[in-house]
C-alpha cells in the first residue's frame, strides 16, 4: 500500500553503525572522574561567585533592617501628648 515513513527511500553508499542501549554502560568512570571533576569546577569558580552573593546578601539584609527601623516609631517624640 505504500511505503512507511521508516524506509522511504534506499540510500547507497552510506553506512551507519549503532550500540545497544543495553551494551552501553550508563554512567563509566563516574565516581572516578566524575565527582572529582565536579569538585574541580566547584573550587576553581567558587572564588568568583561567592563573594558578589555575599556582598549583595548583606545589603539586602541590611536595607530590610534599615528600613523596619525607618517604619518604627520613637518613643520619644510622643511622651509629651497625652
Amino acid at each position: 500500500m505504500g511505503r512507511h515513513f521508516g524506509d522511504l527511500a534506499k540510500i547507497r553508499h552510506v553506512i551507519t553503525y549503532s550500540l545497544s542501549p543495553f551494551e552501553q554502560r550508563a554512567f563509566p568512570n563516574y565516581f572516578s572522574k566524575g565527582i572529582p571533576n565536579v569538585w574541580r569546577r566547584f573550587t576553581s569558580s567558587v572564588f568568583k561567585v561567592a563573594p558578589p552573593m555575599i556582598c549583595m546578601y548583606l545589603t539586602y539584609t541590611w536595607g530590610n533592617h534599615v528600613h523596619s527601623e525607618g517604619k518604627r516609631k520613637v518613643a520619644a517624640d510622643y511622651k509629651n501628648e497625652e
